[in-house]
């Protein structure tokens, strides 16, 4: 009788692994038969990106339409004051790592488990760029998982050199503000290759709620960011500073504002489009 009994709790066991990992299974096999090509992002700056077109989506609920700012350029003409401030400031172990940091991710799910939600992710930036392009900003445990495959895909099939000159051209700086680009005219009127290293920690600190920051409001809490930033990238140091943690992001229902019309009248040089300027990535 007992060794029927335990032959039954067996076979239940088996059968609810079984349960579990072929659903488990097919949603990873779908997401892999609908992955992006990532590898077309070699050469092929993106049309538009997912964020994008989250936000217009909830201006056009709101009843209310919001210009976009997006002007491309390539990585070098984006300021080494930006690129270093952006690095130091999101994944300060960028160029070592292949897409994960995981210090990061272990500090997130531990903050998670005591939150009892899930609210950090300890995204890197090539997470980042992700779910920028292709994913929606939920905060779930699957989309986290989709963001992990495609971050992967990116790390594989491009230079660190691309994932960062993509990353740092689709951005969102602002009310309808993407791109180094534009969001140096926005906040400061000049080109992102003419910022100084001051106006480049302002950018990088504003980056976990850059709509909360647009206009650039200089709280004591940013100044505070944008200080130790600073104090990274002018005594040239690799190291992450020691940041506070970045304000609660906002909702994506939160009401936007209308975006300030960008005033700057230098245009760089470039194909124009509907709403900014593209250039090619092999255009230098």
């Amino acid at each position: 009788m007992r060794k029927s009994t335990a032959q039954f709790r067996s076979r239940m066991k088996v059968l609810l692994i079984i349960g579990i990992s072929l659903p488990i299974g097919a949603v990873l096999f779908l997401w892999l038969l609908v992955m992006p090509d990532v590898a077309a992002l070699r050469t092929t700056n993106p049309k538009v990106t997912a964020l994008m077109e989250a936000r217009q989506a909830q201006a056009k609920a709101q009843g209310r339409t919001v210009e976009r700012h997006w002007v491309w350029v390539p990585l070098s003409r984006i300021s080494p004051h930006l690129r270093q401030a952006v690095v130091t400031a999101e994944d300060a172990s960028f160029f070592t790592h292949e897409g994960f940091d995981w210090e990061g991710i272990k500090d997130a799910a531990l903050y998670n488990l005591e939150a009892g939600e899930f609210k950090r992710g300890g995204s890197t930036i090539t997470q980042q760029l992700a779910k920028n392009l292709y994913l929606s900003s939920e905060r779930s445990l699957l989309r986290k998982v989709r963001e992990s495959l495609i971050a992967r895909s990116l790390e594989q099939h491009l230079t660190k050199e691309r994932i960062l000159e993509l990353y740092l051209n689709v951005a969102e700086w602002g009310q309808g503000v993407y791109g180094a680009e534009a969001a140096a005219r926005h906040h400061f009127k000049k080109s992102s290759r003419a910022l100084t290293a001051d106006e480049a920690a302002w950018l990088a600190a504003i980056l976990p709620s850059p709509r909360r920051y647009d206009p650039l409001r200089k709280t004591s809490f940013l100044t505070r960011r944008h200080q130790r930033i600073l104090k990274q990238i002018t005594r040239g140091s690799h190291q992450a500073p020691q940041l506070e943690p970045a304000p609660k992001s906002e909702p994506d229902s939160e009401t936007e504002l209308e975006p300030e019309p960008d005033q700057s009248s230098t245009e760089p040089q470039g194909q124009e489009q509907a709403e900014g300027y593209d250039e090619s990535p092999t255009s230098r």
